[in-house]
């Protein structure tokens, strides 16, 4: 995996992409190293993602990337680059670990974990698919719907921006625990961010932000022994206790000011089946949020939060629940990912090509990102002025097509070939694909009441 710090802005000490050649020569350097982390269907993989950044509006179909200029092959093979072609995600990954990291003014690294769905509904011959929680439009309208869900990890940027450092996705499997997928994914992805030198012994502990969804007492207690800290929202009816008092005495009324030292109830019992001994105590801090009032007259429930950190200061607190705040800039960039760039437009029957395509559409987005002071402001005449540093992701990339030239193509070009017969007239297809069933299929564990009672 050492191959991926010898690119050019590790060399150079380089740790945010400047103006001018410095960034344009970090651009090229990543895409460099892109290309030698296709390992298959090289070339056509990689005009894919050139076409991608290059499209004059959304991408809505994998065959219509094929009629962009940065294409120079048939619609045939996008989809053979696609279905056939090979990604070393490993040393992707490490790719964009090594990429310069969002500077934050107190020196602190801010990480997001958070699902998105690619919904396959009508898919029933693709595999592994689970149901998916997505939320409908009105109250109480939230619906279960067939598609693979993928686990993404990115670095938050300070103030208000649709900006984010995508570093990491997994999609989650069938067989998967979603507790132990998120902790491996963080673990791998903290490892990475030490190794590339972005955090050193010393440095103040990484601050990571989890929503709902997410059993961040577990998480904590998974990783606690990386230099992080956690936030996490809290569901309204979550139980939390004080501190427990000595095993001699009897249980007391605590008088606590502050939220402090309080360790929620264990409540996903499953999880902890595999604990030897008493369940473990997880102290914590509990902060509530409240908003006097928002658009529309609404007043909004409080969110409530878990912080993994004991003793924290107003500071520390204030540090927490901003940095949670920043966790939704991560929804602009599922929102970029889907409708933009086209992250769920193929319909891709094999999950393995679902993986290919989306680290696909992850290195574009590494691209923007690198290019965004390259970037011209090529704006609609309907769309106001964007003051300068401050081009969203979609309008960097609406002039991409004008930095691409200089940014290196070492892809080569394609070889005079001709298509296939295909299927002769009139057959039929005589090897039906097999169709499977949606969500879980290993059994689930046995609850602790019903271990202790034998019925495990």
């Amino acid at each position: 995996m050492a191959v991926a710090f010898s690119m050019a802005w590790l060399e150079a000490g380089v740790e945010s992409p400047a103006s001018g050649d410095q960034a344009r020569s970090v651009l090229a350097a990543f895409r460099g190293e892109l290309y030698r982390c296709l390992t298959a269907r090289a070339d056509a993989l990689f005009e894919l993602a050139d076409a991608v950044l290059c499209a004059d509006g959304p991408v809505r179909a994998l065959a219509a990337l094929s009629l962009e200029p940065e294409h120079r092959r048939g619609h045939g093979a996008a989809y053979d680059a696609v279905n056939a072609g090979r990604v070393d995600i490993a040393r992707l990954r490490w790719s964009l670990a090594a990429l310069p990291s969002p500077a934050w003014p107190d020196g602190r690294i801010r990480l997001a974990a958070d699902v998105s769905n690619w919904l396959r509904p009508g898919a029933v011959t693709s595999p592994e698919r689970m149901f998916c929680h997505v939320y409908g439009r009105g109250k109480g309208n939230a619906q279960m719907i067939p598609g693979w869900p993928y686990s993404f990890v990115a670095a938050l940027e300070p103030g208000r921006s649709s900006w984010t450092a995508v570093l990491d996705a997994v999609r989650l499997g069938p067989d998967d625990d979603e507790t132990e997928v998120t902790a491996a994914q963080v673990r791998q992805v903290i490892t990475r961010l030490i190794a590339a030198g972005h955090w050193h012994a010393g440095d103040p502990d990484m601050l990571i932000v989890f929503d709902a969804g997410y059993d961040v007492t577990r998480l904590a207690w998974q990783l606690a022994d990386l230099p992080v800290e956690m936030a996490g929202r809290l569901r309204s009816d979550r139980v939390l206790y004080f501190p427990a008092p000595p095993r001699a005495g009897k249980y007391s009324t605590a008088a606590a000011a502050a939220w402090d030292r309080l360790h929620p109830r264990l409540t996903h019992r499953a999880a902890w089946l595999d604990h030897d001994g008493e369940l473990p105590v997880i102290d914590g801090t509990l902060i509530r949020l409240t908003v006097d009032h928002l658009p529309g007259d609404r007043n909004p429930p409080p969110v409530w939060l878990w912080f993994s950190r004991t003793g924290a200061t107003p500071a520390d607190v204030d540090r927490c629940w901003q940095s949670f705040l920043r966790r939704f800039d991560l929804e602009h960039t599922f929102r970029l990912l889907k409708q933009v760039l086209g992250w769920t437009a193929p319909k891709l029957r094999d999950p393995a090509a679902a993986d290919r395509w989306t680290w696909l559409i992850i290195a574009a987005h590494a691209q923007l990102r690198l290019a965004r002071t390259l970037a011209e402001d090529l704006r609609l005449p309907w769309q106001r002025p964007a003051p300068a540093g401050r081009l969203t992701p979609a309008r960097v990339r609406r002039g991409f097509r004008n930095i691409h030239p200089t940014a290196g193509c070492p892809a080569g070009a394609p070889k005079p070939g001709k298509p296939g017969p295909g299927r002769p007239p009139g057959s039929k297809n005589r090897r039906p694909a097999p169709s499977y069933d949606v969500g879980k299929t290993t059994k689930r564990e046995p609850t602790l009441k019903a271990r202790r009672e034998g019925k495990g």
